[in-house]
């Protein structure tokens, strides 16, 4: 354990689980106290009581509502405020772009651009009081390149890429906004992910996880510890001096920038 961050209150959404949870540790190990926000009580608490350090709460909330949510959030910022904040929200349900309805637009990006920007509008003005702030947004590659079956998902992900790049240079000194683009990663998200094109194709889950692997140059799918620590360092001191970044965490799959 380091204390980079020790004294740093970290806000992060989808901590139950994945790369959320894995990001929650990460903070923790370096001295950050977690405020981890997810729907599944039993599996928020049970991570938040796994982590090292101490103080750490576990705000249940649904990013659907959105109301709760900033209602909740104002009453921690009652304690002091939040310098971290991590939005890390899944994606929606994979499908045609043609075949997506509005409402399912507009609930994805209910859930992704104005949860975080309601999140950033409340902690903004905490973090250059403190004279420090990390806003980290998980994302997707997609943002550079679309995924084939998440036509949805790539058109919000790109929304929130432009609203992060818009908001960084605004925030003024000492408060960055950055992006990390996870790849394809070993958690429950990409599973269903793999099953449903399992499904539709007659493979296995392992033969589809395959084929994720063989497009990517590092042989292997990411664990959600190695997004974390991507994570935790655009969230460090060491990174004052990034800002509007999208960085990809996927192996080298990328080939362009």
């Amino acid at each position: 354990m380091d204390d980079t961050l020790l004294g740093k209150k970290a806000l992060v959404c989808g901590a139950s689980a994945g790369i959320g949870a894995a990001t929650a540790r990460a903070l923790a190990d370096r001295g950050a106290t977690i405020v981890g926000v997810a729907r599944r009580r039993d599996r928020l608490t049970e991570v938040m009581a796994s982590l090292a350090g101490s103080g750490h709460e576990a705000l249940v909330a649904d990013l659907d509502d959105r109301d709760a949510l900033f209602r909740d959030v104002r009453e921690v910022l009652r304690s002091g405020p939040i310098a971290i904040c991590i939005n890390n929200t899944g994606g929606p349900p994979g499908g045609p772009l043609l075949e997506a309805t509005p409402a399912a637009f507009l609930e994805t990006f209910g859930r992704h651009v104005l949860a975080a920007h309601g999140l950033a509008q409340l902690l903004v003005p905490g973090m250059k009081e403190q004279g420090y702030g990390r806003i980290v947004n998980v994302i997707s590659t997609s943002v550079r390149e679309p995924i084939s079956g998440l036509g949805v998902s790539n058109t919000i992900r790109g929304a929130m890429a432009s609203w992060a790049k818009t908001l960084a240079s605004e925030v003024g000194p000492n408060v960055t906004v950055n992006n990390v683009l996870p790849g394809a990663t070993g958690t429950e998200r990409l599973a269903g992910l793999a099953d449903a094109r399992a499904a539709k194709t007659g493979k296995t889950r392992e033969q589809v996880y395959q084929e994720y692997e063989s497009a990517i140059p590092e042989g292997r799918l990411a664990a959600p510890e190695e997004i974390a620590a991507a994570i935790a360092f655009l969230a460090s001191p060491d990174a004052a001096y990034i800002r509007g970044v999208s960085l990809h965490v996927d192996g080298g799959r990328m080939k362009s920038i």
